[in-house]
Formats: structure tokens, C-alpha cells, sequence
């Protein structure tokens, strides 16, 4: 019968190509439930078939969604979201109330966050909610009446409406979840543009427009335009590109080098011959790579050049930052001297100009660490770079600049799990990682350099300590003017930028290879997949 079904489906989705968007995930999808989306294969799916009450536009602006507006109360602690009257859940025959569909209340939001913090359920989402005050009536979270939901937080936390964003705050019903328990992954009800029409794992997923979703666009309109999402599930990136050029797949996301040097020219641009029938979108990326000291002293084993923070700053002015990145990365990446991605600090995303500064910064690195060799005499220990294959190529890059400064470097190349373990426990002096931000706030940067954040009970892998930098990072969560709070953040980054525990080299981009006949298309520098005003050409 299954067999029948994914036959039947295909041969209805072939007949009205124009109407369905097709993409492919090299990996299979883990779940549909929004509390465990914690990678971006089920996320993107996700996003399709649930509604939270907020959501990110491409500026990174918050707007609302389910919620019809919503305020922050004097004190900087108390949300109050207010709900639309015309949400409704999918219709579906199986599941008792909700068999045409009921509205969205107030109650599912509340139910929906309070299943992320229970234990029993053991959401990868909680963390979303530790703002939250459990200690206030309703553990923090209440419905007042059926059409509003208000949040009290243990203390101001401006970056929490952005995290309200996030796919874990998806609103769910209650009587599909205790229908299905466990199976919910593979039973999704929300309210979103589309519903599972079926899934089978690691063959496809089809969803169906929801017919009764609520949005509208500017004309009025009733979105989704869109009748069906086929999603893929094919592991081979090769195969994937293949698809793409041959129209079988609408838009592929990302670089891989089964294809790059194909795709891309020395630029970072399309190749003309793909332009026909082929458009590349980008938009900066909320993640930067890195290189990471651990920077935490022990003055009974004695100096180390990775611990003084004169050798780190020449150490990142021997980076030629533009080469690593037209040459290693196809021009895909943005070279950058600033861990805080340039958009959530306020300023334009430019590339600044390291070729023509080059000669002139290793000299200067050069005449740092010669005047620190007359302090520190030679031999130093060697800088050993923890890394996984995936890098081996950059930190060879890295390993042959500051080879021009006469340092003696290193790769240790490990599993994955290994080198996130050196890192963790501080085992690694120096190390390649990055950082991608769960929500558009530079705290989610920032936060990997408070003292209290400590790895490995979290993500101060460098083991930066400054009381200054403390203070700041406090100031900024209980300053409500936005930007007041934004000129903080500029000035804690630049402190980074000033004790350099780990040396910025790069911002990645979202890179999306769009079929020309698409239109509509939004990218988002979050990577979320937005379908709902998407078209294609010839559709009717």
C-alpha cells in the first residue's frame, strides 16, 4: 500500500510540476517535531508545517506571526504576546478535536513552551526558556483568557524575544501530542503554510498546502501559491548538483567540493555558463570561523607565547586573510578581523582590504614577536593547531603565514569528537572552530567570553577572564534602549578585539543555487527556508 502511495503521490506531483517545489537533504530528517529540530535538515521542514508567535524577517528583525503584537512592560521581566483570532491547527479525521481544524489559543502556546522545559520529554529546546521565571505564578508562563500569553523573565533579557523566534517556540496542539506521544515526530500538526501530506524515511517527504492557513499576502491573496514541497533524501552531494542542473531540484543550499570549483569562479560568482537556468543568492551568515587559545595561565609551567596576547595579535596580523578566502573558499566567506558578525553590531558587512595591507602587517608582527624573543629567548614551544580534515587545508594555509614570522606551527589533525573534547577540556592550546548563532543577538556571540561561562560546562572554550568585559556584558542585558545597548556591544567586541583570545578569520555567507524559473525567493542570513510567497514559473 506504500509502495501504491509514493507512486500515486509522484505521479500527481509530475503532473503539476509548476505548482511543486522540489529540494533534496543529503541527510535524512530525525524528527518533525518542533522540540527536537535542533539541526538545519528537520528545521527547514519544520518551518513549513508549524507557526510560532514570533518570527525573523530577512533584516533580522523580529515581526510578529501568531501573534498579533506583542509589548514589554516597564521593569524589562513581563512579555505580553497577543494572539490573532483567525490561526487554526491542520484539520485531520484521525485525532479527536481537531478534526476540522480548531483555532489556536492561548493555552497550546502555553502547553507548547512548558513541554520544552519538561524533563520527561527531554527537548534539546529548553535552553530557550532559562530566561524564564519559574518561580513566578504559572511557573512564568500563563494564559490570560484565550487570546493573549505573558512570559515573566527572572531579570531583563533583551535578546529573548529573538529566541522566541526560534523553531523550538513552534505552538503545538495538545491532543495531537497525547494522540500520537512518541510519534508525534512522524505526526506533525501545526498551523503553518503547509501539512505532511506523507514521509517515508530515507526515500521522501511530501507536503500538501494547508488550505485553510491564514496568511495573505499584500493583494490579499491566500498563501501558500505553492500546492506541494517534495523533499528528497539522496546522500550524494554529487548527485544533488546533478539534479539541480537538470531541473530535477528547484534550489540547492550551500558549498561542497564535488561542486565548487565548478559552480563558482576564482570571485566567488556564478560561472557564466550556469546563468541560464541558474541564480546564485547570498546574504552574510550569523557565524564566524575562528582560531581559538586556550589563554588560562599556570605560573608553575611558565611562559607561553599562545598565553600573551602581543603573539596572538601577530599572529593575526600574519593572516592574509583575502587570500585564505578566494583561494580556499571560492570568495564564499567574508574575511574579517571582528568575532561579531558586522550586522548585529549595526554596521555594513564590508570586506576590508587585508591584500593591500599585508606586506606592512607582517612586518609589524614580525618586529612584535623579535622584540618579545629578547625577553622570551628562543626555542619556543610549537603552536599545534587541533583541527579536523574538514580544516586541513586552512590551518596548512595558517601554518605556512606564521612560518613567515619564523614561528615553528604545527597540525594535529583528530576525529571530530577528539578535537571536541581537546577543546572542551582545555587540552588544546590552539584550535580551529566556529561559531553559529541559535538568534540574531550579538550576546549569543559575546557570551562565549564570560568568565562564567567556562567550558566544559559552557562555551568559554579560551578561558578569557575580564572583570571589564564582565561588567559590559552585565550592563548591556539590563539596558532596555536598544541602541545604547547596541554602543555596548560595540565596545566589548573591540575589547575581544584588543586581548585577541581567539583570532577571527572569516564570516561565512548563506549561499543559495536557485533554478531561474523560481520567484519569490527570501534569504536569510539565519539559513531558514521562507516557502510561503514562493512561485513558479508557468504555475497557474
Amino acid at each position: 500500500m506504500l509502495a501504491v502511495l509514493f507512486c500515486t503521490a509522484c505521479a500527481s506531483d509530475a503532473s503539476d510540476d509548476a505548482r511543486v517545489f522540489r529540494y533534496n537533504e543529503s541527510a535524512n530528517l530525525s524528527s518533525l517535531d518542533p522540540a527536537f529540530a535542533r539541526t538545519l535538515e528537520p528545521m527547514w521542514v519544520v518551518d513549513q508545517l508549524f507557526d510560532g508567535l514570533v518570527e525573523l524577517d530577512e533584516n533580522l528583525e523580529v515581526k510578529p506571526l501568531i501573534a498579533e503584537r506583542f509589548d514589554l512592560d516597564s521593569s524589562g521581566q513581563v512579555w505580553t504576546f497577543y494572539l490573532r483570532d483567525d490561526v487554526r491547527f491542520h484539520a485531520t479525521d484521525g485525532v479527536p478535536g481537531l478534526e476540522d481544524g480548531r483555532p489556536c489559543k492561548s493555552h497550546d502556546v502555553v502547553y507548547s513552551l512548558n513541554r520544552l522545559r519538561d524533563p520527561s520529554v527531554a527537548s534539546s529546546g529548553a535552553w530557550i526558556l532559562d530566561a524564564v521565571d519559574s518561580d513566578a505564578i504559572g511557573q512564568g508562563i500563563i494564559a490570560l483568557g484565550d487570546s493573549a500569553v505573558q512570559i515573566t523573565l527572572k531579570a531583563p533579557f533583551p535578546p529573548f524575544l529573538g529566541l522566541m523566534s526560534t523553531v523550538y517556540a513552534n505552538v503545538v496542539p495538545v491532543e495531537a501530542v497525547e494522540f500520537f506521544g512518541v510519534d508525534f515526530r512522524s505526526h506533525p500538526i501545526g498551523t503553518g503554510p503547509f501539512q505532511l501530506a506523507w514521509w517515508m524515511e530515507d526515500v521522501a517527504c511530501v507536503l500538501h498546502r494547508n488550505p485553510h492557513h491564514w496568511e495573505r499576502d499584500e493583494t490579499g491573496q491566500a498563501l501558500p501559491y505553492l500546492e506541494a514541497v517534495h523533499i528528497s533524501f539522496a546522500s550524494d552531494m554529487g548527485a544533488e548538483f546533478q539534479g539541480l542542473k537538470q531541473g530535477k531540484f528547484d534550489f540547492m543550499s550551500g558549498l561542497h567540493p564535488a561542486y565548487m570549483n565548478e559552480l563558482l569562479d576564482d570571485s566567488g560568482n556564478l560561472n557564466a555558463s550556469y546563468s541560464a537556468n541558474i541564480r546564485l543568492e547570498t546574504v552574510p551568515f550569523l557565524k564566524t570561523d575562528y582560531i581559538g587559545f586556550y589563554t588560562e595561565t599556570d605560573v608553575e609551567v611558565g611562559w607561553k607565547p599562545w598565553q600573551d596576547k602581543s603573539v596572538r595579535q601577530a599572529l593575526s596580523a600574519g593572516i592574509d586573510r583575502v587570500s585564505i578566502a578566494r583561494n580556499l573558499r571560492r570568495g564564499a566567506v567574508m574575511p574579517s578581523e571582528s568575532f561579531v558578525p558586522p550586522v548585529l553590531l549595526g554596521t555594513d558587512a564590508e570586506t576590508p582590504s587585508f591584500s593591500e595591507e599585508f606586506p606592512l602587517r607582517v612586518e609589524w608582527a614580525i618586529a612584535v614577536l623579535d622584540s618579545l624573543r629578547s625577553v622570551h629567548p628562543e626555542p619556543w614551544p610549537t603552536l599545534r593547531i587541533s583541527t579536523t580534515s574538514d580544516y586541513t587545508d586552512l590551518c596548512a594555509a595558517l601554518q605556512f603565514q606564521w612560518g613567515l614570522l619564523g614561528l615553528d606551527v604545527a597540525i594535529d589533525v583528530v576525529s571530530a569528537a577528539a578535537h571536541r573534547e581537546r577543546v572542551a577540556t582545555g587540552k588544546a592550546s590552539l584550535f580551529r572552530k566556529s561559531w553559529l548563532a541559535d538568534y540574531p543577538d550579538a550576546e549569543n556571540f559575546l557570551g562565549l567570553f564570560h568568565s562564567r561561562n567556562f567550558a566544559p560546562s559552557g562555551p568559554n572554550y579560551s578561558h578569557f577572564s575580564d572583570a571589564k568585559f564582565d561588567a559590559m556584558f552585565e550592563q548591556a542585558m539590563i539596558t532596555t534602549n536598544a541602541q545604547e545597548r547596541l554602543e555596548i556591544y560595540r565596545s566589548m567586541n573591540e575589547r575581544i578585539s584588543q586581548f585577541m583570545p581567539v583570532i577571527p578569520l572569516f564570516h561565512d555567507q548563506v549561499t543559495h543555487f536557485v533554478r531561474n524559473d523560481v520567484m519569490g525567493w527570501k534569504v536569510s542570513p539565519v539559513n531558514r527556508l521562507d516557502l510561503r510567497e514562493v512561485r513558479k514559473k508557468g504555475a497557474q
